[in-house]
């Protein structure tokens, strides 16, 4: 189907005496008794919709919106179907509205406005609003939904300055929902998408805490703990200003701490229980660097000691024990 395009289209005014008019523009897309027609269609559904007749006026703009879809009424039907349908609390079927509004007319002059009214109904569902049913009847919570509108805002616009707020919400929510990686991967297109948002520090804080949220210890895999390291040290770095510029120096010290025991319980494994002394060093200098001038790296400095001590009592010639390190 042909649209018409924005450039043409004119906008449509509403008065209450007279009824719609078309101003700014050259066409309304339509013309003769079809164009008469539309119009008064138009002019029906807002006067129901003035009285208080809702339903009526819903099906009158789907009739519009449907039947004279190339012209300056659809995007009007379908603004107001979905403003119609958000003061009956109907939040699913306004998002929808509005979501076919700005895919089928894109250029239309609402369009900020209504990334603004998709963004404030996600983040609505997401503080556990419940949309009604029928216009009457409570449903259930549906956060997933408001992670998906979320997700949908930041494709229709990902240059406006909801895209990266939309982001933050759609982590927090997939946090609400247990899955911290989807959570970590939204932060992370926030900070390569939208390094200058105002949202950035907040990110990059995020993406550390939600790292180290996910190390299990300095007995596991610490890709984790790395990864806590470096969102917290780029943090502290890019927003040396921040004022959570001391969460993060905690948040860091104690990666770096996890990390450093963690070689160290990997030395004491290859000292005590394989009596390989290459090993054991290679592990305890790498705790050291890992996280200098801390009580971790003082341990690991007292096991060289102790393995020095060793491999000098070792008898000459003796046997050494064959292992791999993978």
């Amino acid at each position: 189907m042909l649209l018409l395009p924005s450039r043409l289209a004119a906008d449509l005014v509403w008065d209450p005496q007279t009824g719609w008019r078309i101003e700014g523009g050259a066409l309304s897309g339509l013309t003769g008794v079809e164009g008469h027609a539309a119009l008064d269609q138009m002019n029906k559904a807002r006067r129901l919709e003035e009285r208080g007749s809702t339903y009526s006026a819903l099906k009158a703009y789907e009739k519009i919106a449907k039947k004279y879809a190339n012209s300056v009424y659809a995007p009007e039907a379908l603004y107001r179907s979905g403003m119609i349908h958000l003061k009956r609390r109907q939040y699913l079927k306004t998002f929808d509205d509005l979501q076919l509004l700005i895919a089928r007319y894109p250029n239309t002059r609402r369009f900020d406005e209504v990334i603004g009214v998709q963004y404030r109904l996600a983040g609505a569902l997401l503080d556990g609003a419940r949309s009604r049913i029928w216009g009457w009847l409570p449903g259930l919570t549906n956060r997933a939904k408001s992670i998906q509108y979320f997700e949908v805002i930041v494709a229709n616009a990902p240059y406006n300055d909801y895209a990266p707020l939309a982001l933050m919400n759609a982590a927090r929510g997939y946090e609400f929902l247990g899955d911290k990686e989807e959570s970590i991967d939204a932060m992370d297109r926030l900070v390569n998408s939208y390094p200058q948002s105002v949202m950035a520090p907040v990110a990059y804080l995020k993406l550390g805490q939600l790292h180290a949220s996910v190390s299990q210890g300095p007995y596991y895999d610490q890709a984790s703990t790395k990864e806590a390291i470096s969102y917290y040290e780029d943090f502290m770095i890019l927003f040396p200003s921040d004022a959570n510029i001391a969460v993060a120096a905690r948040g860091l010290e104690q990666m770096k701490s996890m990390l450093a025991q963690s070689k160290v319980k990997l030395g004491d494994f290859y000292f005590y229980k394989r009596e390989n002394y290459t090993a054991a060093r290679v592990f305890y200098n790498e705790a050291i660097t890992a996280y200098p001038d801390s009580s971790v790296a003082a341990v690991a400095k007292k096991r060289l000691t102790e393995v020095d001590a060793s491999a000098a009592h070792q008898p000459t010639g003796a046997p050494k024990k064959r292992f791999w390190v993978f």
